[in-house]
């Protein structure tokens, strides 16, 4: 039986978002029983006719069995439902999982009168273990009958795991000066470290584009956000973030992705991704602090990028920042052990603003107390400067304490 919920993090936003109505979209959620008691774990969404979807998954060897059915029917671009369940991964359960998820997705195609090949599917928990769909059947049967367009609240709360705090976010942005709403939940607090996208994250909006300019729109957004975060280096087996468009807003058709009249939705796009994004890393497994690297002159943007998952990733630099130990030392290794093309000569470390090195060696004014009383703060910025370009990244992460170890060894009793 799963244990009882975790105490929320001290990271945890003061006042999380209220999300709108999007046209077009309704949800509903109950208790599965294949998991945990007295709260809900199994979500179902319903899309109006015509409504669109891209998504991205994860990058493993070891994909979950929604993942697969996903990438089979993603390319059709058509989605009519969403079907998520949380406590069991569905992963590493060979012909039944796969039994599994057809099943569940010709159930709620059913109940929605649309064909199974319009369900999105995902679902997130334990590995190995067969996902009893008999019961997921039977508590989708009633859902129909509570579908809600202001059910986000619930949504968010039914795809938590170890998670201590429900994401969500939601921005209004413009087409054509029409108005367009975008919401997204997402759940993730272990087992982050994006190499497509990371944990769940569900969005839809009310904007009229079609499957192939969403696509874009969210690779793109993704390489900024989800992709520019990590909280213990392990990249899910089950990583999906779904992108509905319910087509339901009253701007005029968009026909290319560079279309000028884009450029407020894709800026709304980015700015909910990447709130999601830093909401998962100040929820990371026993975190106590959240962590900003940003990275500059790199060789390229993505040269940036893997320096600052390096330093974001490292346990010894993620340990300092527990401890609020200044050792700086450790962020010089983990830009050397990056691989990636940097100046030692040149390296700018800055820790909370506070320029720490210059020229191959520690700056004559670096004052230790002052970097020390950074690190007692419970957010944490660290700059680097690598002197070899212009290429820029940000990513975010957080501490590692005591707490990640007893969370993830107790998870499956």
């Amino acid at each position: 039986m799963a244990k009882a919920s975790l105490p929320q993090s001290p990271l945890a936003p003061k006042r999380l978002a209220d999300l709108p109505p999007i046209e077009g979209a309704r949800m509903a959620v109950t208790n599965s029983g294949t998991r945990y008691k007295g709260r809900p774990d199994l979500l179902l969404m319903s899309f109006a006719a015509g409504t669109v979807v891209a998504g991205l998954t994860t990058s493993s060897s070891m994909p979950g069995a929604p993942v697969e059915w996903c990438r089979r029917h993603l390319p059709k671009g058509k989605a009519a439902g969403l079907v998520v369940n949380a406590g069991n991964a569905n992963v590493f359960t060979g012909r039944a999982g796969a039994e599994a998820v057809t099943a569940v997705a010709a159930a709620a195609a059913r109940l929605l009168g649309c064909k199974s090949g319009e369900v999105m599917l995902a679902s997130t928990g334990v590995i190995g273990q067969i996902l009893p769909h008999v019961k997921i059947v039977e508590a989708l049967t009633p859902l129909p009958g509570k579908l809600q367009a202001d059910g986000w609240a619930d949504a968010a709360e039914a795809i938590r795991t170890t998670d201590t705090f429900p994401k969500r976010a939601t921005q209004s942005c413009a087409i054509a000066g029409q108005a367009v709403t975008i919401n997204g939940i997402a759940k993730g607090s272990g087992m982050i470290a994006p190499d497509m996208a990371t944990m769940l994250c569900f969005i839809a909006t009310d904007a009229k584009l079609p499957p192939e300019i969403l696509q874009v729109l969210l690779r793109e957004a993704n390489a900024e956000s989800f992709n520019c975060l990590t909280v213990d280096g392990d990249t899910s087996t089950s990583d999906t973030v779904l992108l509905f468009a319910t087509g339901q807003a009253r701007h005029p058709k968009i026909d290319e992705v560079r279309d000028p009249r884009l450029k407020d939705f894709r800026d709304a796009l980015f700015r909910l991704m990447a709130d999601l994004a830093e909401q998962v890393a100040r929820d990371g497994e026993g975190a106590r602090k959240l962590v900003t690297v940003r990275v500059s002159g790199a060789a390229t943007a993505k040269s940036a990028r893997k320096i600052a998952l390096t330093i974001a990733n490292s346990p010894l630099v993620k340990t300092a920042i527990a401890g609020e130990d200044a050792n700086w030392g450790r962020i010089v290794m983990a830009v050397g052990k990056s691989g990636e093309k940097a100046d030692r000569d040149r390296l700018a470390i800055r820790i909370g603003g506070q320029l720490v090195t210059a020229k191959g060696m520690i700056h004559p004014d670096y004052d230790e107390a002052r970097a020390t009383a950074h690190l007692k703060e419970s957010e944490i910025d660290i700059e680097v400067d690598v002197g070899v370009g212009r290429g820029r990244a940000k990513v975010w992460t957080c501490d590692l304490t005591h707490g990640y170890i007893d969370i993830n060894a107790d998870y499956r009793s």
